[in-house]
């Protein structure tokens, strides 16, 4: 058995690991990138990073109809229910929590965290998912921090970076992110989505061969990774 870590377009991702579909920010209805859509996608999980639309478009319609657990930061979790969804778990940065699919633990992100709506969506995080099969670090939007040479002691696996710049990092500083995380094998998300986040991923794999340790692996919306333990 592996874990597979399927991309859906922008920073969403699909973890399917011990017999469970775990959503990671899941941005499909309006993602012109995406090949799924959000009636189509099964989830028993969905975590997400931080309160932007691009993030968390299609978490009420998805937890409505498949009854998935919502794992988040407070606030996140607190305005969700508002909307009436009612299967929460409520974290925030620093803790860590052992579900029946693995563990999550959350991380500090150096972004925003505004609602649709314009509430409080508190502090954005990082999202660190232990599977059966190894760790995955989803960085979520965030601009290069020191503390990630931190949170390399977590044994990451798989790394998930923004690399679109002018909102989150840029390809240059993923490459430094890269080499302070330590993992195994670097995916980048964020980017491609609009021209405004238009990046040359060639010249990204490139640079990550040249100056990290890590396997660069750039999927299309639809395309998977395979995690396997060991």
């Amino acid at each position: 058995m592996s874990t597979e870590i399927k991309y859906l377009g922008h920073s969403s991702f699909q973890v399917l690991t011990n017999n469970k579909s775990i959503l990671m920010d899941p941005f499909l209805t309006d993602n012109p990138t995406a090949t799924t859509t959000a009636d189509e996608i099964d989830a028993d999980v969905i975590l997400v990073s931080h309160g932007h639309y691009d993030h968390v478009a299609d978490v009420e319609a998805i937890a409505k109809r498949t009854g998935a657990l919502l794992i988040a930061n407070y606030e996140i979790v607190t305005w969700f229910q508002n909307q009436g969804i009612t299967n929460t778990h409520a974290m925030h940065i620093g803790g860590q929590h052992v579900f029946a699919f693995g563990t999550v633990k959350l991380t500090i992100a150096h972004h925003g965290s505004c609602l649709p709506d314009g509430s409080n969506g508190g502090q954005p995080t990082g999202i660190i998912l232990k599977t059966v099969d190894g760790t995955i670090y989803h960085a979520g939007d965030t601009g290069l921090f020191l503390d990630m040479q931190l949170i390399a002691d977590e044994d990451i696996q798989v790394a998930i970076l923004p690399i679109g710049d002018n909102f989150t990092m840029g390809p240059a500083d993923s490459v430094k992110a890269t080499a302070f995380l330590k993992a195994s094998t670097v995916i980048p998300a964020h980017f491609n989505t609009w021209p405004l986040i238009e990046q040359d991923t060639d010249r990204w794999q490139q640079a990550i061969q040249s100056e990290t340790t890590a396997q660069p692996v750039v999927l299309s919306p639809g395309e998977s990774f395979l995690l396997q333990k060991p």
